[in-house]
């Protein structure tokens, strides 16, 4: 059955990631770290902190996913494993559906403890339920999982899949909105941040910072970044070649 061969790849990623001990802590412990930072960097303006700590609540998880499966997906096939998978009855949709298990078991994981950190440690205040961050925190970690699959079938070495950080994570992070508004932007920078999908994130996080209860911008705005990651995890299994050549 499909469904089980899904699950056995996505066993078999958790079982090769459990022993190794410093991407677990890549992908649990370093975004908790860095909101940590970013709180007592703040530490004399937390109205600062409270501001950008809830968008960047989604965007930490966002780097350190799509950094992840870039890599590891990419060493699957540099190593010939993955050539040798896709020899037997399993589709290239199979392999991407049991990275996206995999990796998504632990972002709800990464996402549970930078949450929990973040509202009942170091005093973020937000509005509406810390729930409603922790999904949105969840969603951005599956979309930069799902972007890290992606890219790895345009990379030939582990080099080139950090080197595609620049130009898919950078642009969207300066034009998100968490620097400045998006309606401050010249049009042309404004229009293009409309079809980032970081920019859903940050501003279903700042829904979350001023409602109590979830609106329709924030359904909106979740929803979108969901229907993307779907999107770019269905072209990652279509693009995703068997080995580098």
């Amino acid at each position: 059955m499909p469904a089980s061969r899904t699950l056995a790849t996505a066993a078999r990623v958790l079982r090769q990631l459990r022993h190794d001990p410093r991407t677990i802590a890549l992908l649990l412990i370093i975004p908790s770290l860095m909101i940590i930072l970013l709180r007592y960097v703040f530490d004399g303006s937390p109205a600062v902190f409270n501001s950008i700590g809830a968008s960047l609540l989604g965007i930490f998880p966002l780097i350190t996913m799509f950094l992840v499966s870039s890599i590891a997906t990419l060493r699957e096939r540099t190593s010939g494993t993955l050539e040798r998978l896709l020899a037997m009855p399993l589709g290239k949709g199979d392999l991407i559906g049991g990275y996206a298990l995999a990796f998504g078991a632990l972002a709800v994981l990464q996402s549970l403890i930078a949450t929990g950190i973040s509202v009942w440690l170091l005093d973020l205040n937000v509005v509406g339920s810390p729930w409603l961050l922790l999904l949105v925190a969840l969603l951005d970690a599956l979309l930069g999982t799902a972007l890290g699959l992606f890219v790895s079938a345009f990379a030939a070495s582990e080099f080139q899949a950090v080197q595609f950080m620049p130009a898919v994570i950078f642009p969207q992070l300066l034009l998100c909105g968490l620097f400045t508004p998006r309606d401050s932007m010249q049009p042309v920078l404004r229009w293009i941040s409309d079809v980032l999908p970081m920019s859903y994130a940050v501003d279903a996080m700042t829904q979350v910072l001023h409602h109590p209860d979830a609106t329709a911008t924030f359904a909106k705005d979740t929803g979108i970044v969901a229907a993307i990651a779907l999107l770019v995890l269905i072209l990652g299994a279509a693009t995703l070649p068997r080995r580098t050549p």
